[in-house]
């Protein structure tokens, strides 16, 4: 009997006829010639799908390759199965967690019950090259729940057994590399062969697992150490340590038991120690005059700055905020990026001349009038504004340039502290399921942009692409310049941010390209046990985004 014929329509206008069933490897190896980078896998009627996957019926079909954010990630989620897969045959009494994300790579740990040796990770190198020189097969089964349990309880992973027990599912994907099996949040290149281009680089007790990016997909991008925020990170670590909670099953387990107000409590005083500290860090330098707060978007800085403010002023300082907002250059004058679009992240935006002769005016103890930028008609108004500062009073100047020492380069580097604030998550999904820093900011974002900026969901998903570019260019370079690092992130937050968020991203319908985006934050969401938020204190970071912050008029 003659096959059913379906209709495809690809992203690039054309239409094919294929045979209902056909799998998008199958197709994808017709089309890859239009594409100079390897196709891993593809938006399905604006849903990710892995190759294995059978069309059945009339849909819309995107490939994605190396260039894609979707494609490198699904690259280097393999590479890391890859990697697994090889310390799986090589040390089977073994166990390699994947702890976060650091230059560029995945800094990861192997527990084999001797230090980590560059001997090892030439070992690990070796058989990660035969694997992927062998093209072996990465094959997704859905199996039930029951099943991928018993799986795992078989090779002793607890978390991943707890995690798999909370899913309100009947099946679950778990994929195959020979004889290593594991469960993975997201899908999977179909064989080893494109994965040829890595590093495993040794730092601290462990290793980073380094990858291409999506911009030079054909080479590794220069390797920068991030000593501080590897630091921070195991502060971070310290923090889970604390709570007793490293993982998301254990946290749901705390909702479940009644015992999470305590964890919001002690996740609270950390933060309020935290500052402190910082603050005393600043009394102790008298010859500090500028405090400088720089982080990525949804990182917190406008509470981390008037909680600064606070401890500050225990410390019988008198500090005083200046807006770096005011000092954008006329709208005719805003540079634009290669759309011809205004680029008001660029630093170029704000009139550096002038904000540092106000810097050195203020800080001299003159009398200075400072601008307000009206963002209606995009010019600078005077509207009598006046600063003057005693000696005692600190400026504090909070905005995604801080680091940059191009701001305020008329200022001694010995009068200023630079801080850099961001959310680095304690929790872990599992042992080989990280939680990207970049989801939890996101999800932030979603919920304070509905709140407060009258945004939909699907408008901040839009433009997230943007604001990461801004991030990249901007922010990133320069975090290591950092005196001082922050960590915002609250251990709880995810458990209270889903119910504000969940409703948002359900409005996304399947005809936007951002709905397979929102089915996945929907699905890590799902992974989460609901927190109450009245026990958050008026104060926390969090308030900055679900409302209520007593920093707020």
């Amino acid at each position: 009997m003659k096959k059913k014929q379906i209709t495809l329509s690809f992203a690039n206008g054309e239409i094919g006829l294929y045979d209902s069933g056909t799998t998008l490897l199958d197709i994808s190896q017709v089309v890859q010639k239009r594409y100079t980078t390897p196709i891993v896998a593809a938006r399905v009627d604006n849903e990710i799908r892995d190759l294995q996957y059978k069309v059945v019926s009339d849909c819309s079909v995107e490939f994605l390759d190396l260039h894609t954010d979707s494609g490198i990630k699904v690259y280097q989620r393999s590479l890391t199965f890859v990697m697994i897969t090889a310390v799986s045959e090589l040390f089977p009494l073994g166990e390699v967690t994947v702890e976060h994300s650091l230059s560029k790579g995945l800094y990861c740990e192997l527990h084999i019950g001797e230090a980590v040796t560059i001997n090892h990770l030439e070992l690990i190198t070796r058989r990660m090259q035969e694997i992927i020189n062998a093209d072996r097969p990465i094959t997704m089964k859905s199996i039930p729940i029951a099943q991928a349990v018993a799986l795992f309880e078989a090779t002793g992973q607890s978390e991943k057994v707890k995690h798999l027990k909370q899913l309100n599912r009947k099946n679950v994907r778990v994929y195959y590399c020979g004889n290593t099996y594991d469960y993975f949040y997201g899908t999977m290149t179909p064989s080893t062969r494109h994965l040829k281009i890595f590093e495993l680089r040794q730092h601290a007790a462990g290793f980073i697992l380094r990858f291409p990016e999506k911009e030079s997909p054909d080479q590794l991008p220069a390797f920068v150490p991030q000593q501080k925020l590897s630091d921070i990170f195991l502060e971070a670590e310290r923090w889970g340590a604390i709570l007793e909670c490293g993982y998301v099953a254990t946290l749901n387990e705390y909702v479940e038991n009644g015992k999470i107000k305590d964890i919001m409590r002690v996740a609270e005083a950390l933060h309020e120690k935290k500052i402190a500290q910082i603050a005393d860090f600043v009394a102790e330098h008298k010859e500090v005059r500028l405090i400088l707060v720089a982080g990525p978007s949804s990182s917190g800085k406008t509470t981390f700055a008037q909680r600064l403010t606070v401890q500050l002023r225990v410390n019988a300082m008198r500090p005083v905020a200046l807006s770096l907002d005011n000092y954008f250059v006329d709208r005719d004058r805003t540079p634009k990026d290669e759309k011809g679009a205004y680029d008001f992240e660029a630093i170029e935006a704000i009139d550096l001349e002038l904000f540092n002769d106000h810097l050195c005016k203020i800080l001299a103890g003159e009398a200075v009038s400072v601008p307000s930028f009206n963002f209606i008609n995009g010019q600078r108004e005077y509207r009598g504004n006046i600063i003057q500062i005693t000696k005692d009073q600190p400026l504090i100047i909070e905005g995604i340039h801080g680091l940059n020492e191009r701001l305020t380069a008329a200022v001694a580097r010995e009068h200023k502290v630079k801080i850099y604030i961001s959310a680095l998550t304690q929790l872990s999904i599992d042992n080989h399921n990280r939680i990207p820093t970049t989801d939890g900011r996101l999800i932030r974002r979603i919920v304070r942009d509905s709140q407060f900026r009258s945004h939909d969901a699907l408008t901040t998903l839009n433009m997230w692409h943007s604001v990461r570019r801004g991030e990249e260019r901007n922010i990133f370079p320069f975090q290591e310049d950092a005196d001082i690092m922050f960590n915002s992130a609250l251990i709880y937050e995810l458990g209270v941010l889903k119910k504000y968020a969940e409703p948002l991203l359900q409005k996304i319908t399947a005809d936007q390209v951002a709905y397979s985006e929102a089915t996945r934050l929907l699905k890590f969401l799902s992974y989460f046990q609901d927190i109450d938020d009245c026990e958050i204190p008026t104060n926390s970071i969090l308030r900055e985004f679900i409302g209520e912050s007593c920093f707020h008029e």
